[in-house]
């Protein structure tokens, strides 16, 4: 309901803004052709003082006056500006399609068991349960329980919740360990999976490996370059993507064929996603790395160019080849980068129409500098632990109990387990944190 809500938004403005761009073309072209008229004028009237200075009879003969021409002015423009006209909202109507909560139900129950009738009202002659029963939409709770012989002693309640899906689990655990053959001067960097039991990985020479969830490597594709690939994805197809940025090229790999689909020039292709629509999001630096921008890719031809914010400033921090910007979709279909280059350490966030929702830098308890390498979620290598956040950037909770060395790649599998890439000692970790 939400995404169809800001969908129409967005058409709105959009048909707004086209409108807007529409008007003003066409006073635009009035405003010239007033401008052509008025410099035809200024230039009538320079001929005739220079015919009147020249003492030349026969200019002053020859002269035929414009004035007609220029009596008739341009035509006035009628135009009907557009309005808005609001319904009214049906809150009944709104509250149906939502669906509707249950009211909370407290029912009280006394039983006073007596030693005998009529006796006095003490702690030593009264056995007394209150029994109470809570309706409560997504949780059971057993009975509260009171005994009183003197002194009271309660049994608390316990809540037995029925969760939705993915929700976290209380505390992280690793599922599976794959060793890779990247080392320490070879760091693994870039991970990305093929499915739910295979995973790519790259680093810092020219093979990009296949390895399954026993660690088994079943593929190696070196680049068509002989260098070390920026940066991989997987298509929806299955297909590996990868960047060379030396060569300016982004790169598909069909079984064993390598194909370049994208070349760039003034600019380096640096990190790549596939979106859930088939397309690439690409992000790349201008050769004097002051610019940094994020392009959509349908096959070879550019869709879209995400720069700046509304402001007319950056999005993303430029900088050289040290600096990374690792990218995602998420299921709302926003645009992810994790931002670490000269100075910006955070997420940015932006939707489809590239305007930006919002940035993270880390969490109120978080203790000095921020700085992601990765995004899936985010990964926080320094500190040897993952922020997780919700679909609007509010921070969930750390993973920082599974022992992680240096946490640089991240990916996830269509069942939501996380996979990390580590630097130095170059396994990926699997790592199940919801249900």
């Amino acid at each position: 309901m939400h995404k169809e809500i800001n969908a129409f938004i967005e058409k709105l403005e959009s048909d707004l803004s086209a409108m807007n761009s529409e008007y003003l073309d066409v006073l635009n072209n009035q405003e010239d052709e007033i401008k052509r008229n008025i410099s035809k004028i200024a230039q009538i009237i320079a001929d005739i003082k220079k015919s009147l200075n020249s003492n030349n009879a026969s200019l002053v003969f020859s002269y035929k006056s414009r004035n007609a021409e220029f009596r008739r002015l341009p035509p006035k423009l009628i135009v009907s500006l557009p309005s808005f006209n609001p319904q009214k909202i049906n809150s009944e109507k709104i509250s149906q399609l939502f669906g509707s909560l249950s009211a909370l139900s407290i029912d009280t129950k006394h039983y006073f068991t007596l030693d005998s009738p009529g006796a006095a009202f003490s702690g030593s002659s009264i056995d007394t349960e209150h029994y109470i029963t809570l309706d409560f939409p997504g949780a059971e709770f057993s009975a509260l329980s009171i005994d009183t012989e003197h002194y009271s002693t309660v049994d608390p309640p316990i809540a037995e919740f029925s969760p939705p899906d993915n929700l976290l689990i209380y505390e992280p655990r690793v599922i599976t360990k794959i060793k890779t053959k990247h080392g320490f001067f070879n760091e693994l960097h870039g991970i990305s999976c093929l499915n739910d039991d295979k995973i790519w990985v790259c680093g810092g020479c020219e093979k990009m490996r296949l390895y399954n969830l026993r660690g088994q490597q079943l593929k190696t594709i070196k680049t068509k370059s002989g260098k070390k690939p920026k940066d991989i994805a997987v298509t929806r197809s299955g297909d590996l993507i990868y960047t060379d940025e030396k060569e300016r090229t982004v790169n598909i790999v069909k079984n064993t064929h390598i194909e370049s689909v994208v070349r760039l020039q003034g600019w380096r292709p640096c990190y790549v996603c596939s979106t859930f629509s088939g397309e690439l999001l690409l992000v790349m630096n201008s050769d004097d790395n002051k610019q940094t921008k994020v392009v959509c890719y349908s096959g070879s031809t550019e869709k879209q160019s995400i720069q700046f914010n509304d402001k007319g400033q950056p999005l993303y921090s430029s900088g050289g080849y040290s600096n990374s910007k690792y990218i995602c979709e998420n299921r709302n279909q926003d645009i992810c980068v994790s931002d670490n280059g000269a100075g910006a350490v955070l997420v940015v966030v932006v939707n489809q129409a590239g305007k930006l929702r919002f940035t993270y830098t880390g969490s109120p308890s978080t203790k000095g500098s921020f700085s992601p390498y990765g995004i899936a979620t985010d990964s926080h290598w320094y500190k040897k632990r993952i922020h997780i956040l919700d679909q609007d950037g509010q921070f969930l909770r750390y993973i920082d109990n599974c022992h992680l060395c240096i946490p640089w790649g991240l990916c996830v599998d269509s069942r939501d387990n996380l996979f990390v890439g580590e630097l130095v000692t170059s396994e990926v970790i699997q790592i199940q944190y919801n249900t």
